[in-house]
């Protein structure tokens, strides 16, 4: 266990920016399945504008890496585009 004062606060705030992160990753992961599961076009053109600015927030916070943001976009925007 740590000693120090400043030591104990930071193993606080670590604990708490992972529970943070991990709640925020998990909403994004059921996000792009949602959207990856929507067969309708129109309804998953509604929804991918919502899709891409959460991984964009994601990417800027350091949640996930900002090319795996871009790829994700990219994949879901030819998912949109290959739907009838």
């Amino acid at each position: 266990m740590a000693n120090h004062k400043s030591s104990l606060k930071r193993i606080r705030q670590e604990e708490k920016r992972r529970l943070h992160n991990r709640y925020y990753a998990k909403t994004m992961r059921n996000a792009v399945r949602k959207l990856r599961a929507t067969t309708d076009k129109a309804e998953a053109v509604a929804m991918y504008p919502g899709v891409a600015k959460l991984l964009d927030k994601l990417a800027k916070t350091n949640v996930i890496h900002k090319n795996k943001a871009s790829n994700l976009k990219s994949k879901l925007s030819i998912h949109i585009n290959k739907l009838a």
